[in-house]
């Protein structure tokens, strides 16, 4: 900024020096005089008597002003002659003329914007506000943080702000502009403890985030919570399923200890409470642990989600803890079996991800083959998962909430099955907020049928765990140690997360289902081991097995007291029974049928069914025996043709499939196990396979194959279906059906013996 120069006062030049003056050589007089006299002319006499007119009077130098000096001038060098100086625009203090301000004031005035700036940018920043939950006292809460409060009361000194019921503090200053009731974001400017006190002030904030601050206390363990009934608790963990009653909504919460049960009152009766709260959000709950229908549960005061990287060191203890507690014991096969051992990693894996899926409060969806082998593998798991399940799960209804046991018509995972399971899984996370299931199938999955049902599960990321016996098809790798496969790939296995089958360790289908299930079930739950023991003997002859496997397993239900007569008697029940039930799981039944409850009723059941079993059996064979097709083909097969539509009684037990068992049984008897034989059963549409072992022995038979060369031979039938290598199914086209039979019948001539 320019100023006029204090040295030269704005001239630009200053005095060095006095010299004298020429004008008047230094008298300071000029040489003529003046007389006065002659410059009054016209005043009167009396007023020129007043003066001396008649003397003269020198004159004063003008160039020096009577001094007989004057001033000898050189160039300001404090302005450099132009009269002006350039000077801090704030202090006044000189400066250069490239500067508007001095070094000191430039640096304040810096330093006053930067404070400028980040009071603006604090102030249109988002900011955090605190809301404080109902237990939180004066030393839970401090000055560094901004407060929601109401105004409850107005006076000329001040406003009071209430924060909770417990903390409150006073806003002095100008508050005529303010209503009792309004809401207000204020901050502490004092803390007087001693006196209980808080002075407040109003803070001006144009955008903030809303967050509830928790009382200060330390965190407990669901699995201590028996321990503090009556106390105020603080549990962090992860939204399992979220309920809403008529009343509370309710929050199945777990961490690494265990599962709780929360009860959350923060709104209406029937209202959801904590909408902002998701499944699987890390959250922290405080609130008083109390008892409701005989379950430990706790009526929240508040609850909150953990912020990115508390969460994240949540979900990492969480999932730690569970993956150890989800380990399987180290338990022994309950017989000795190559096989198995080979299969061991699977079957631990399997049991591994059904233990994670319960301590993770996923519903466990179980599908099993709705035969004597398949209902066993299904019993088996539900007495080992159910247990853990209302261990692990507050709810007294949680067996029904987080288990589903329901049999498949078909030997493999059909497009019915998934599309009903998908159904139920996606409305019970709508409706009570479950988590997405864990889909376990027994005795089916393990095929090229089950591929498209499967595929429909995967576009929902459900993890599927497969145990079955049934042939997979072509083994795409393999990994052979000392010529033996201790694993291998399917095609099925790109739509399965786990997939327990014998034929992936050089086994077969004699191995069945329901010796799996119950060996993997012993590894999910050992306590089960005396209860379910002899199903693989059940399922075994209800399979008609024969290798190693079953006759240890016989050996342990004879040590129940079950012998093999009474045993094949539960697999013909079992099957009976199944064909009434259809689709549903009988539970209750099967139990007392399987000798797995009930016991005091188990005998009975088995003398009632059993008899009217034989009768309806019986029934049947009459009908179709005397119209059964039997010839001795030219390479020395037996080959049974029966057309079980129009010599079987429909609608009834037995079905086709099972008719077609019985006559086969009946051939076998009059003809001997050790004979090649194949009974065909059929329909307009469907054809039923059964053959004994010899024939697969000695000639290679396998349903599996004849069936993928009439889908070559005869494409336009549409043709489906599989089974073991000596028990299965086809479907095919009804107006291709004597083609598609005749072609059959040539298949099998064309097998010769090995």
């Amino acid at each position: 900024m320019k100023t006029k120069c204090p040295k030269c006062n704005g001239i630009g030049s200053v005095v060095v020096d006095y010299k004298e003056c020429e004008a008047c050589g230094g008298t300071g007089f000029e040489d003529d005089s003046f007389d006065i006299g002659n410059h009054f002319k016209g005043v009167n006499s009396k007023a020129r008597a007043k003066f001396d007119l008649g003397g003269e009077e020198d004159i004063p130098c003008e160039a020096c002003n009577g001094k007989g000096q004057v001033e000898v001038y050189e160039e300001c060098p404090h302005c450099h002659g132009t009269g002006q100086i350039d000077v801090c625009r704030d202090c006044g203090k000189s400066i250069s003329d490239k500067h508007d301000l001095c070094a000191e004031c430039e640096e304040k005035r810096k330093e006053e914007k930067k404070k400028y700036d980040d009071f603006e940018a604090k102030r249109r920043a988002t900011r955090t506000v605190y809301e404080l939950d109902s237990l939180c006292e004066m030393k839970d809460i401090d000055k560094d943080k901004l407060y929601k409060g109401k105004i409850t009361r107005i006076e000329r000194y001040g406003a009071f702000v209430t924060l909770n019921n417990n903390v409150w503090g006073l806003m002095r200053g100008e508050v005529g502009h303010y209503h009792v009731g309004d809401e207000i974001i204020v901050f502490i400017t004092s803390i007087k403890s001693r006196e209980g006190k808080i002075d407040l002030a109003a803070a001006h904030v144009e955008d903030y985030i809303l967050k509830r601050l928790t009382k200060s206390i330390p965190r407990t363990l669901i699995s201590k919570l028996e321990e503090n009934k009556g106390r105020i608790v603080r549990i962090d963990g992860e939204v399992q399923q979220i309920q809403q009653t008529s009343g509370p909504t309710i929050f199945i919460i777990s961490d690494e200890s265990g599962t709780a049960e929360i009860a959350a009152f923060d709104k209406k009766a029937g209202e959801r409470s904590y909408p902002e709260i998701e499944l699987e959000d890390a959250v922290q709950v405080i609130g008083e642990v109390n008892e409701h229908g005989g379950k430990t549960q706790i009526e929240s005061s508040s609850m909150i989600k953990l912020d990115e990287e508390n969460t994240r060191k949540l979900h990492k203890l969480i999932d730690d803890a569970l993956n150890k507690k989800a380990e399987p014991q180290h338990v022994d096969f309950l017989v000795k079996s190559d096989v198995l051992n080979r299969l061991k990693p699977k079957m631990r894996e399997a049991a591994q991800k059904i233990r994670r899926a319960i301590l993770d409060g996923r519903t466990i969806i179980l599908r099993h083959h709705n035969d004597a082998d398949g209902i066993c593998s299904g019993v088996a798991m539900e007495k080992a998962i159910i247990p853990l399940i209302e261990k692990e799960n507050p709810s007294n209804d949680a067996q029904y909430y987080y288990f589903k046991r329901s049999p498949s018509k078909a030997p493999f995972y059909e497009l019915e099955d998934v599309v009903k399971d998908l159904s139920f899984a996606l409305e019970d996370q709508e409706r009570h907020g479950q988590k997405l299931p864990l889909i376990v199938l027994l005795d089916n999955g393990s095929t090229e049928e089950d591929i498209v049902a499967l595929m429909q599960a995967k576009i929902y990321d459900i993890e599927v765990v497969v145990i079955d016996h049934h042939s997979p098809g072509e083994l795409l790798t393999k990994d052979v140690q000392d010529g033996e496969i201790y694993g291998a790939t399917v095609a099925v296995d790109e739509y399965v997360d786990t997939h327990v089958n014998p034929y992936l360790v050089g086994g077969d289908s004699q191995l069945t289902a329901g010796a799996l299930a119950t060996e993997v079930a012993h590894l999910i739950n050992p306590n089960v081991k005396e209860l379910i023991k002899h199903l693989p003997a059940v399922a075994a002859l209800g399979d008609r097995a024969e290798c190693g496997e079953v006759y240890q397993y016989l050996e342990l239900a004879a040590e129940k007291g079950f012998g093999k007569e009474h045993l094949a008697k539960i697999a013909e029940c079992v099957d009976f029974e199944a064909y009434f039930l259809r689709f549903m799981n009988g539970r209750g039944i099967m139990d007392t049928i399987l000798a797995v409850d009930n016991l005091d009723k188990h005998e009975k059941m088995i003398d009632a069914l059993y008899k009217e079993y034989q009768k309806r059996v019986d029934t049947q064979l009459k009908a179709t025996l005397p119209n059964i097709k039997k010839t001795q083909l030219a390479n020395g097969i037996y080959f049974n043709l029966i057309d079980v539509e129009k010599y079987a009684h429909k609608f009834t037990f037995p079905a086709p499939g099972k008719t077609c068992g019985f006559v086969h049984d009946k051939i076998i008897k009059e003809l001997g196990e050790d004979k090649p034989i194949v009974t065909l059963g059929h329909g307009p549409d469907f054809g039923v396979f059964r053959a004994t072992d010899a024939v697969n022995e000695q000639y290679g038979f396998n349903v599996n194959e004849i069936v993928s060369k009439m889908i070559e031979r005869v494409p336009q039938a549409g043709i489906d279906g599989g089974g073991h290598e000596c028990a299965g199914s086809i479907k095919y086209i009804e107006g291709l059906g004597d083609e598609v039979l005749y072609k059959v019948v040539e298949e099998i001539q064309l097998l010769s013996k090995k």
